[in-house]
């Protein structure tokens, strides 16, 4: 593992200090800017005020594109997988 590195993100008027490995800090930085962005946008397009609340919709709607994404994933692999056993198939009858 590489050095921890101490930092404080600032999301949603708070301050939450965390201990990161160092080649993280962009990954993790641009993170918390995309949430800060969404939490942006529902403030201004929803009548909701509540940061906790806000957090709770961005929350879900990054968890939803979470599952989603490793739903295709799954679902990708299975095809993957078919396929490789087709070929596998054809190729032992051919031997």
């Amino acid at each position: 593992m590489g050095d921890k590195l101490s930092i404080k993100l600032h999301i949603a008027n708070r301050i939450y200090p965390m201990k990161i490995e160092r080649e993280s800090e962009e990954y993790i930085r641009n993170a918390v800017k995309q949430i800060e962005g969404r939490l942006k946008f529902y403030e201004e397009n929803y009548a909701i005020k509540d940061k906790q609340d806000l957090l709770a919709m961005c929350l879900i709607e990054y968890a939803s594109k979470f599952e989603s994404v490793n739903n295709k994933n799954v679902v990708e692999t299975d095809v993957f997988t078919e396929k490789l056993t087709e070929i596998e198939a054809i190729l032992s009858s051919k031997i």
